[in-house]
């Protein structure tokens, strides 16, 4: 030790031993963002695995909703064709010359499907169209076919946004 106080002046061991501990700091300090840097990379890749968990899930999600509605669309809408054909059994020739659907009838027809108001009766009201019975019950089945398969539709979206959004969240559905 005394020959390093004589070879070194006590400048020079100063600024030896400040050069020690700013590497020493400098180490430490690298260590420190290093194990920083090691957690962000944890907390990535768990945000990725969570991702992809959900996305399968989505997936699932998504398969099992268009199989039961497509199903079910394509169920009304054969069941709504065979009532359809099924008119003339139930509506017979007899009954078209019976009963003739007026002007009026139309009129009220319309206006209920597109929301306006049909106006005044007219005695014009009281002719017939010559519309008959069966295309009245042909064109109500169909409608109401339509109108049955909408209704699954919404109900399918409604369902399967929900099952999303459970599935998202982390919740069973």
């Amino acid at each position: 030790m005394s020959l390093l106080k004589e070879v070194l002046p006590w400048w020079a061991r100063w600024l030896a031993l400040a050069s020690a501990a700013a590497v020493f700091g400098t180490i430490c300090y690298n260590k420190g963002k290093q194990d920083e840097g090691e957690r962000h990379i944890a907390y990535i890749n768990q945000q990725v695995e969570r991702a992809t968990k959900i996305a399968k899930a989505q997936q699932a999600v998504v398969a099992q909703a268009q199989i039961k509605y497509v199903d079910r669309i394509r169920t009304i809408y054969v069941k709504g064709e065979t009532i359809e054909k099924q008119v003339p059994i139930y509506i017979t020739q007899a009954d078209n010359v019976r009963f003739a659907v007026n002007a009026g009838f139309v009129r009220l027809y319309d206006a209920a499907w597109s929301g306006e108001d049909p106006g005044p009766a007219a005695d014009s009201d009281r002719k017939p169209v010559g519309i008959s019975l069966a295309q009245v019950a042909e064109v109500d089945a169909f409608n109401a076919t339509a109108c049955r398969a909408w209704r699954e539709i919404a109900l399918g979206q409604r369902e399967y946004y929900l099952q999303l959004q459970m599935t998202t969240n982390g919740m069973k559905w």
